[in-house]
Formats: C-alpha cells, structure tokens, sequence
C-alpha cells in the first residue's frame, strides 16, 4: 500500500510541476511563430530576388506565376495581420505588384507587420475566436493555418526557380 502511495504521489508531483510548463508554452509558441515567419520571409525575398527576371514565368495554363504566389503571400500576410490585431481588411485587394523591387520590399514589411502582431499576442489571445476565410477558428488556428499555407507556396516557389535553373540563396 505504502508502494502504491509513493507512486500516486509522485504522479501527482510530477502532474503538479507540468503545469506552470504547459501554462508558459503559448509565450514559446509565439516566439516559434515569429522565428517560422522570421525564416519565411528570408526565404520568400531571397527568392524574389533571385526570380526577379521570372515574375511571369509559370509552369502551365490556370496556375500561377512566380509574381502571383509572391504576391499572394503578401496579402495572405496582411489578411493574417488583420485577424490576429482585430482589424480585419474588409476593402478592395491591391493591385498586383510587378516591380522586383517594389515586391521584394512588400514581401518584407508584410513579414515585419506580422512578427509585429505575432509578438503582441498574450496568451489569451491566441484562443480568441476569429473569422478567417468565412470559418470561426481561434487566432492559433488562423496563424498555423496560414503558415502552413505560407511552407506550401514556399516549396511551390523552390520548384518553379529550379525549373528555371536557379538555386534558392539558401542552398548555394
């Protein structure tokens, strides 16, 4: 019985020291969020510049062009940032940018803007219920859904420069 005791209480003791670590894990969920936007920014700009003379460049017939998924992905950023802050942009899209340039800076202030809202999110905040794309989801949800969103287009963006014979900046 004395066994079975010892047992149930280093369960509990153990169960009881989890807590204040399952607790503070959202703060580190935040900051993995800004580094993973951190790296996709990097990448995506380094891609921009390395594509800058393919922006109309696509690998077939009703799929995008590599300036369409760049642009796309500073939209999608800026509809992420829109959630996560309460401030959802309800107006007309942007026009296309087809500056390399222009797109490069854009690509770079969208990812900025959302490390910003990212870092200004308590961990309350990260379950708030939000709108994304028409769905109820929590602020958690409608970050991962878009980052996940985001690796995808950057594995599309890795294909479509090969295609073309360039090497990502990262891979030289």
């Amino acid at each position: 019985m004395k066994k079975i005791l010892t047992d149930w209480g280093r369960a509990w003791l153990a169960a009881a020291l989890m807590v204040p670590i399952a607790q503070a894990q959202p703060a580190g969920m935040q900051a993995a969020f800004g580094k993973d936007a951190a790296t996709l920014s990097d990448k995506f700009t380094g891609l921009a510049r390395v594509m800058s003379g393919k922006y109309d460049w696509k690998p077939g017939q009703g799929v995008r062009t590599v300036g369409d998924v760049f642009n796309l992905i500073v939209r999608e950023n800026g509809i992420l940032v829109g959630v996560l802050s309460g401030t959802p942009n309800t107006g007309a899209r942007p026009a296309l940018i087809t500056d390399p340039e222009k797109l490069q800076e854009a690509l770079k202030a969208s990812y900025v803007d959302l490390q910003k809202a990212i870092a200004g999110l308590s961990d309350n905040d990260l379950q708030a219920t939000v709108k994304l794309f028409g769905r109820d989801m929590t602020k958690l949800d409608a970050l991962m859904y878009l980052l996940e969103d985001q690796h995808e287009h950057l594995g599309q963006s890795i294909a479509y420069a090969r295609s073309n014979g360039v090497v990502p900046p990262w891979s030289k």
